[in-house]
This record gives structure tokens, C-alpha cells and sequence, in this order.
């Protein structure tokens, strides 16, 4: 017995083999590299909406809409230490888990990973140093092999089929020794409504692309609207690094967004147009409260698009596992030196001094 995969099962023996994916009628699927863009562009979004104004009923309507977890930290044993404080202040770094899915749970389409056997599209760790003077993204691919506790080597996603959000947030903990203190899931119904809501979004194209008869962009600036965006990320071919370069198109897409968001935070009805769509598909652990997203987004008001770093974790490749799945092999010497610093609180120390070794988002992306 295994659970359901796309690409074959996993360990050979595994245990607590998961029920079948099931996918809501009408749902727009997205490209697996494309999903990575709602995930945080959400999260900041939701950030962003929580301070929005002060507005007493806005932030109770965001509230009403964003769908909570539960605590999934309750079960949780033998973690990571947390990083010290900044000095002079009680503030502490924050580290979300970000989790993303084209999976609908919800009667209403509020988007869900809470049915069992669910498997996320995309997995970022996002952190806030204590200083609350930038932010570091670091996407996981979904079909890194590593150690799920309890159930051997697998697909990182697994690790959600087999406990649901805990064994999400042990495995990651357990991989990278960075405690979490924040858990998120989004799906993506909402997808191109997201850019649609902010009038476009400007991306800059260095060459001409093309994906056949279906895609074409000259060079140059394009506003692109979400369909148009949407293609964007999803070109097949002529791509450096071919789906790890989509993963950069599609992380520069979110540039995009977190641009806009930040020169038009002043707007009322762009910003609350756009929160209201974003609030509708986000769930998050109960203790991120629309108090606590307020209180964080008022500590890192100053942060801009500039002081926000969007990285690929360092991997040495694809490959198959024993038992024959495609997989991804991630480099464990340069991971493990990032992943030391983000939870020792000295990431931006550490890309000043390698970020050139690491896969980091270029100024222009091809």
C-alpha cells in the first residue's frame, strides 16, 4: 500500500497510505512552478491588509474570511531553539512555513489543505529577522528527498499526506534545525484575480519569448494582466535551467506584485479590492490572528521590495530514487550553511558574503 503520487510511490513498505487526492469541479489548475507566486505574495498580502487603514471593520471582515488551522504546534517535541533577540528590544526573528495547493476544501472556495492525504505544490520557508529590516524567501521543491520522522526517506510534500500540518512542520524543522513559528496554506482559484486586482502587474522581458503558438512576449515592459501573467510562467521552452528557470519566472512575477503592492499602499480601493480577494484564500495556525499580523506588519512597515531576497534552496539536481520516482537531490553542504544562519539570525550576514553561491532571483530574469 502507498500513497497516491504522481510519480510513482514512495518507500516500498511505508505505512498509513493516504486517501486520494480529490479536486473541487471548476478548479483552475496551475502550473506546479507557477503556485509558488500566491504563496507569499498571500502571506505578505494578509500582512499588508491587517494594518491596512486601521480600519476596525475592514480587519474583521479579513478576519472572517481567513480560515484558521488550529494549533499545530501543540503535538510538537524536541524543536529547534529559537534565535536570540535584537538587542535593545524583545523582538525575536519569525519563520513561516508556507505551504501552497490547487486543492478547494472549502463548500464556500475558501482555499484549503485540510482533507487528508493532501499533498502541497509548493513549500517556502519565509523569515524575519529580528531587526525586521528585510526578508528572506527560500522555496523547497516539492519533490526534495528527505527524512519525514516516522516514515523514512520520501517527497518532502509527502510529509503533509502522511500527518497533515505537525508532520509538515517537524520534517522542515527537522531538515533545516530553524524553528517555525507560523504556518500558512493558500490555494489558487484566485490566482489571476490577484494581479487582475491590482490593474497589472509590470515585468520586464529581455528578449523575445515564445512557447509556441501559445505564448509570445516581445522584449521590453510589459503590464501584464493575471492570463497574461499567468503565461509568462508557464512557457516550456527556451528557459535556462529549464523548470528551476520557470521557478525564477514565476518568483519574479511575485517581484512584480510586492512592487505594486508597495507603491499603491496608499490606494483605497485598489488595496482593499485586493486584500479582500487575497483573504479569501489563505488558512493560517490560530495564533496568526489578525492582532498578531497587524502587530508584525507595524514592525516591518520599512521593509521594501528591494530588502526582500527570493531564493531556490541549493540542490545538486534531479534524480530517481530507489524505488524509481523522479526526485530532486538537494545540495546538503550550502543548504545546511544557510539554513545554520537563517536560524543562528544572521541570514542577511551570510548572502552579504555567498550570496553569488546560491541561486538568489536576478535583477532581470530570462
Amino acid at each position: 500500500m502507498t500513497p497516491p503520487s504522481s510519480s510513482g510511490p514512495l518507500v516500498p513498505g511505508m505505512p498509513d497510505e493516504p486517501p486520494p487526492r480529490r479536486h473541487a469541479r471548476g478548479t483552475r489548475r496551475l502550473s506546479n512552478t507557477a503556485r509558488a507566486l500566491v504563496v507569499v505574495v498571500t502571506l505578505v498580502a494578509v500582512l499588508a491588509g491587517a494594518a491596512f487603514g486601521g480600519i476596525w471593520w475592514f480587519q474583521q471582515r479579513l478576519d472572517a474570511n481567513v480560515e484558521k488551522l488550529g494549533d499545530p504546534f501543540a503535538e510538537l517535541t524536541d524543536r529547534p531553539e529559537p534565535a536570540p533577540s535584537e538587542e535593545g528590544t524583545e523582538l525575536t526573528d519569525i519563520n513561516f512555513l508556507v505551504l501552497g495547493s490547487d486543492s478547494r476544501g472549502s463548500a464556500d472556495g475558501l482555499a484549503s489543505l485540510t482533507e487528508s492525504g493532501q499533498r502541497p505544490d509548493a513549500i517556502m520557508l519565509v523569515h524575519l529577522p529580528a531587526d525586521r529590516s528585510s526578508a528572506v524567501v527560500v522555496s523547497i521543491p516539492r519533490d526534495s528527498w528527505v527524512e519525514i520522522p516516522g516514515h523514512g526517506h520520501a517527497k518532502i510534500n509527502a510529509a503533509y499526506a502522511y500527518g497533515g500540518p505537525s508532520l509538515m512542520i517537524d520534517t522542515v524543522e527537522k531538515l533545516t534545525d530553524v524553528r517555525i513559528h507560523h504556518f500558512v496554506v493558500t490555494g489558487f482559484e484566485q490566482f489571476v484575480g490577484l494581479t487582475d486586482a491590482l490593474e497589472g502587474v509590470q515585468i520586464t522581458v529581455p528578449e523575445d519569448i515564445g512557447d509556441g503558438d501559445d505564448v509570445f512576449f516581445e522584449a521590453g515592459k510589459h503590464m501584464m494582466s493575471g492570463e497574461e501573467a499567468l503565461s509568462y510562467t508557464r512557457q516550456r521552452y527556451g528557459l535556462s535551467n529549464g523548470d528551476f528557470g520557470r521557478v525564477q519566472r514565476q518568483q519574479n512575477w511575485m517581484r512584480a506584485i510586492l512592487g505594486k503592492i508597495n507603491n499603491n499602499r496608499r490606494d483605497p480601493v485598489m488595496m482593499t479590492r485586493f486584500f479582500d480577494e487575497v483573504s479569501h484564500s489563505v488558512a493560517t495556525d490560530d495564533a496568526l490572528s489578525i492582532t498578531r499580523m497587524r502587530e508584525i506588519f507595524d514592525e516591518a512597515r520599512e521593509i521594501s521590495t528591494n530588502d526582500v531576497v527570493f531564493m531556490t534552496a541549493p540542490y545538486e539536481g534531479t534524480g530517481r530514487s530507489a524505488d524509481g520516482q523522479s526526485i530532486v537531490v538537494l545540495d546538503e553542504e550550502p543548504f545546511g550553511k544557510l539554513t545554520k544562519a537563517i536560524s543562528k539570525g544572521e541570514a542577511q550576514e551570510f548572502l552579504a558574503k555567498h550570496g553569488e553561491e546560491l541561486e538568489l532571483l536576478p535583477a532581470t530574469v530570462k
